[in-house]
């Protein structure tokens, strides 16, 4: 702040000069009040120097004292605006400053705004003001949700979602989904093969229509790249239940991965789902009430190769005949649609990896298939759970497209109840490329 009060000695007075003199001007142009006459009326302006003769002006301070008079310092830029017209009945100083027009507000020389995911400001160079904007791709995007859902008639409605809006792209990349791609050795796993008949598969199938006690709500992973881990804990929970018909019906703790699955992972900054399954079959989780989300990575509170009872779990029905933390066998891939079909009807809901495109972050409903707009800018890997499929006419050619029914991990505001439905049997954005399930080892 420009304002300096009597002080008792010379050698202050030249510090404080040579502070006023560093500290940037303000600039009040255009802004004629009123200020001071709105809290003096009735009265002339303050006498002498009074710091509390002041009003509120663009986020800080202007006066309305004597100190202001030009008869008395050469300097009054802290001064309101109408300071001279109404104390002192003169006509205020003109200062030649442009303004930044910006969608229909105006701004000042050196005013900042942030417009979605960028910091914008208004600059003047050699009597020219205009606004500098940060060059961010942002994660929302109204053009991109007008394409799709007015030009290209996409078959699925986008929308702008507030929690995502104001957040750039890479943000959304990194801290939304949070799985690794798989490497080359992991995708040469064979896949499972079943002895079954695909033409008794059913057209439609929801594992929660089928076991509607044994399925587990769609949770939120926040802004935390985790979904290495809330994929899998929630896949081996329905299974727990599914296997065990009923007897065992936990939560497991995605809290657990993320502060204890340390080994080639990085809790909210991504993890290998392959990483996330060993962890589980060799020393087991325990549930997410005994070891509840926080949503980042803190200090393992439980001991590898401990029992429920020393993660000082509460002893709750459930736990009648396990002391043992929730393992599993070994994780197994699935080649193609219909062996990942039997696999959600016989055993339940599997894992997928899915590659996520900018437009996937805006989709509300329908039958999602990648726009070509969202191919030129970055992507990344996301892990969720495939729960059943179906299929739906479409409404443009009327020919039946089949889809996948798959749980999401951003909550339950997000798509259609938590959920999205992506088209089935193409591998669209590689979604049956790599599909993992496993085998509960229930007590």
């Amino acid at each position: 702040m420009l304002r300096t009060r009597a002080t008792t000695t010379t050698t202050i007075w030249v510090l404080l000069g040579i502070i006023v003199a560093l500290e940037a001007t303000p600039d009040y142009t255009g802004l004629t009040g009123p200020y001071c006459e709105t809290r003096y009326r009735q009265m002339r302006c303050c006498e002498g120097r009074k710091d509390d003769c002041s009003v509120p002006i663009m986020g800080t301070l202007c006066y309305c004292d004597e100190f202001c008079n030009a008869r008395n310092r050469s300097r009054s830029e802290d001064c309101c605006p109408d300071y001279l017209p109404h104390c002192h009945g003169e006509a205020p100083t003109a200062i030649n400053t442009q303004l930044c027009n910006h969608k229909g507000r105006s701004y000042y020389p050196g005013n900042k705004f942030k417009e979605n995911c960028n910091i914008c400001e208004c600059t003047s160079l050699e009597g020219n003001s205009e606004i500098m904007c940060e060059d961010n791709r942002c994660l929302m995007d109204q053009d991109l949700i007008d394409r799709i859902n007015y030009v290209e008639t996409a078959g699925w409605m986008a929308r702008n979602y507030s929690e995502f809006y104001g957040h750039t792209l890479k943000e959304g990349l990194q801290k939304r989904l949070g799985t690794e791609n798989p490497t080359y050795s992991v995708m040469r796993m064979n896949a499972v093969r079943r002895v079954y008949n695909p033409d008794d598969l059913p057209q439609e199938f929801d594992s929660r229509q089928r076991w509607p006690r044994h399925i587990r709500p769609v949770h939120d992973q926040g802004w935390c790249g985790a979904s290495w881990a809330i994929s899998t804990v929630d896949v081996a929970s329905d299974r727990f239940a599914i296997m065990s018909k009923g007897t065992e019906n936990p939560q497991l703790s995605a809290q657990h991965l993320i502060s204890c699955n340390n080994r080639g992972q990085l809790a909210c900054n991504g993890g290998y789902l392959d990483r996330a399954w060993l962890f589980m079959r060799k020393f087991g989780l325990t549930d997410e009430e005994c070891y509840p989300w926080i949503g980042h990575g803190e200090k393992c509170r439980v001991q590898r190769r401990g029992k429920l009872s020393d993660a000082n779990c509460k002893r709750r029905h459930s736990y009648a005949l396990r002391n043992e933390l929730y393992k599993v066998g070994p994780a197994y891939r699935l080649g193609n649609e219909t062996d990942i079909m039997h696999e959600i009807l016989t055993s339940g809901p599997v894992q997928a990896t899915m590659m996520v495109y900018q437009d996937f972050f805006h989709y509300e409903s329908g039958i999602y298939r990648h726009s070509r707009l969202s191919e030129m800018y970055p992507t990344g890997y996301h892990s969720v759970r495939i729960i059943g499929w179906g299929e739906e006419p479409s409404s443009f050619t009327g020919t039946l497209i089949k889809f996948w029914r798959v749980a999401n991990s951003w909550g339950r505001e997000w798509g259609e109840d938590g959920y999205f439905r992506i088209v089935r049997g193409t591998n669209e954005c590689e979604i049956e490329q790599f599909v993992l399930g496993v085998w509960a080892k229930t007590v």
